[in-house]
């Protein structure tokens, strides 16, 4: 688990090895590389890095701070791991927080953004995953379609909470259900429509097309949950 990330020190102070630190634990748990639920062991975190204990918990204090580590009494930290309700919970507030963001991103939005989200679309369509069909562009920031929408708002306490404190355990769960056949395709036409109405100037449409387009993915995570109780059931049955 923890072999897939690597952290180099050349010299640095312990707020950049803590920095590093920080950024490879939340990519490997993002990518899923460190299980959802798994327990954190400082110990061996501390000797996997070869980082003293403190720059070690400051990076754990961060990532408890993005949703992305919960504190269990008795236990200690582990690796967030959302129920379905719990799921579907993130996802409605995504789907009216969005939507509003993406009204206010057409009001707001200069002509040179909306140029530039449509030039991060067509990085997004080059992507080898997705022109396999088996997965959608997902780097963070500037080249995701969502966050520029959000930052383009120019709303700032929407940006609080979607761009920094929910931010990186959406992309967890983005991530995770991503590469679900026909779905890559299917939101990459769903964004160009979102950006046409953004450009169009027309706030309404463009709430309307992102909260459908949230929306689908939450009815995504729903079929997959009921795909999987179903196949569990019939295993329970035939055992």
């Amino acid at each position: 688990m923890l072999d897939a990330i690597e952290v180099h020190s050349n010299g640095d102070d312990s707020g950049t090895l803590a920095e590093n630190v920080f950024r490879q634990i939340q990519l490997a748990i993002v990518r899923g590389e460190i299980a959802p639920g798994s327990k954190i062991s400082e110990p061996e975190l501390a000797r996997t890095y070869g980082i003293s204990r403190g720059p070690l918990r400051e990076a754990i204090h961060r990532l408890e701070g993005q949703k992305l580590l919960v504190r269990v009494p008795h236990v200690g930290a582990r690796v967030v791991s959302l129920s379905h309700a719990e799921l579907i919970e993130l996802y409605e507030i995504r789907e009216s927080l969005e939507g509003m963001a993406c009204r206010q991103a057409a009001e707001r939005m200069s002509q040179e953004e909306i140029d530039d989200l449509r030039r991060v679309l067509e990085l997004h369509e080059q992507d080898a995953a997705f022109q396999a069909g088996v997965g959608y562009y997902q780097q963070e920031g500037d080249f995701d379609f969502h966050y520029r929408i959000i930052q383009g708002s120019g709303n700032r306490t929407l940006a609080k909470l979607l761009c920094d404190e929910l931010y990186q355990l959406v992309r967890m769960y983005r991530l995770q259900f991503s590469a679900t056949p026909n779905r890559p395709h299917q939101a990459f036409a769903e964004h160009h429509r979102i950006l046409d109405a953004i450009a169009d100037r027309d706030g309404e449409l463009a709430e309307l097309l992102m909260r459908r387009h949230i929306g689908a993915s939450k009815r995504n995570i729903e079929r997959h949950y009921k795909d999987a109780l179903a196949t569990s059931s019939k295993t329970r049955g035939n055992s």
